[in-house]
């Protein structure tokens, strides 16, 4: 579905009107495409005094080719003894800030040190991640100092989101240095176009992956992947067929012709049956005898209405496809020891679980359920090598909201920082980052795929 708005505005008539009557111009957002590197422009790199991933982001710079700016604007190429050239005012395509050495409140002020001369270098599209450490367990004034980040970044993304930058704070543990690398690959590069005012938080990875092949992270893997067949649910099959994910695809018997459409295309079995029959996690187990790398819990609806005129059998009946279905699939997988070691739960949640919305109060407490089952079942996963996160998609161009009136259509598109919605690709980039087995680290995280939403923490 295209966004008319953003096409006028863009256009070269629209942009002198807009400019001249104050109208928000949403930024043409970069999208990842085939072959093309983690980031395209010049990286800024800097740092509080004291910080302890400076080293760990020096080589992660250059392992991904890219060209290096400094504080003058001088720039070199990736990598040990490179030249430097460059003019002062020279634009970046990023800026990444290890703030891991702030330690006390009145160190604060290096984030105006190294933002204030510059943010405004950073081109439209452009990225900006700054590196903290988890607040719980430090000093109180460390830990006070630390947790500040978040309204930094939350606050510079609200400045910069018209413009197509994200921002991002990213919590990288004691002892979780080495766990950093596929976060910032995903957050440098056009894959992360609508994930802005992000905190993501690093651990220790739960298992040791073997050699990542970059281009193809998930080559030799097994994903199953519910609600396949429209959407959402075919972006995130596409894209982890693209990283070499082996694919099930699950969809009810009502869809099965798009389903097979979608599995014929992609190489893909399919399981057609409804989530919440009550031997669906027993046939789903049955149809994955070798074990699953990767489980995607996509399939879900909504039902809306006021809870004054909200009937049981509406709430149960949506409750048990976007909930209490997912519950039973992991257990049963869970028990048979069907989800491999260094695997991945990927659930979909939603803005309206963080939020709220009225005439949702079903949907919301399904979607914060699924967000409330992701923290109890991190630590439980870990102990057996494996990790589940959620997503938590916003206002997202599909199908359903194309056929909203138009009034909330436009709300939902420019309540965010970027002034426009997503596309399924956008939640279907940041479950494929989720699903690496290069992202060991990333445990108990809700991210949002919502270009920084207006609403909601």
């Amino acid at each position: 579905m295209s966004d008319r708005y953003a096409q006028v505005v863009n256009s070269l008539p629209g942009r002198l009107i807009a400019g001249r009557v104050g109208l928000p111009r949403p930024a043409r957002l970069e999208r990842h495409a085939g072959g093309a590197p983690v980031i395209s422009g010049s990286v800024l790199l800097g740092a509080a005094p004291g910080g302890r991933l400076g080293e760990r982001l020096e080589r992660l710079l250059s392992e991904i080719g890219a060209t290096r700016a400094d504080i003058a604007g001088a720039t070199r190429a990736g990598g040990a003894g490179a030249t430097r050239a460059g003019a002062g005012d020279a634009q970046v395509k990023a800026l990444v800030f290890d703030a891991t050495g702030i330690a006390d409140s009145t160190q604060l002020v290096e984030l105006q040190r190294f933002f204030h001369p510059n943010v405004r270098r950073v081109q439209s599209c452009g990225r900006v991640a700054v590196l903290g450490t988890p607040p719980q367990g430090l000093p109180a004034r460390t830990a006070t100092a630390q947790r500040a980040l978040e309204g930094f970044t939350r606050s510079l993304g609200k400045e910069v989101g018209r413009r197509g930058v994200t921002v991002q704070l990213v919590y990288v543990a004691q002892g979780a240095e080495a766990e950093i690398d596929s976060t910032l690959r995903f957050l440098l590069s056009p894959r992360s176009a609508y994930v802005s005012g992000q905190v993501i938080r690093i651990g220790p990875g739960v298992a040791k992956a073997s050699q990542i092949n970059w281009q193809r992270p998930l080559e030799g893997k097994r994903a199953l992947v519910t609600g396949a067949s429209r959407g959402i649910g075919e972006a995130i099959a596409t894209t982890l067929h693209r990283d070499g994910a082996k694919l099930v695809l699950l969809d009810v018997p009502a869809l099965s012709a798009d389903l097979r459409n979608l599995a014929a295309r992609l190489g893909a079995e399919t399981i057609e049956l409804d989530i919440t029959d009550e031997d669906a996690p027993a046939k789903i187990a049955e149809r994955l005898p070798d074990g699953v790398d990767v489980v995607v819990h996509n399939a879900g609806v909504t039902r809306d209405r006021t809870i004054a005129k909200m009937p049981e059998d509406r709430w149960t009946s949506l409750m048990e496809i976007n909930l209490s279905s997912q519950e039973r699939i992991d257990d049963e997988l869970l028990s048979r020891n069907l989800l491999r070691e260094n695997g991945r739960v990927v659930c979909v949640s939603s803005m309206s679980g963080i939020a709220g919305n009225a005439g949702q109060t079903n949907y919301a407490t399904s979607k914060a359920g699924v967000i409330g089952m992701v923290q109890a079942l991190a630590p439980v996963l870990a102990q057996r090598g494996t990790t589940i996160n959620a997503v938590a998609p916003g206002f997202i161009e599909t199908q359903m909201t194309a056929k909203m009136p138009l009034a909330l259509r436009e709300a939902g598109r420019r309540m965010n920082s970027m002034s426009q919605g997503g596309l399924p690709v956008d939640v279907a980039e940041t479950i494929a980052w989720l699903a690496s087995p290069a992202s060991a680290g990333v445990n108990g995280n809700t991210v949002r795929v919502c270009g920084q939403n207006l609403l909601g923490a």
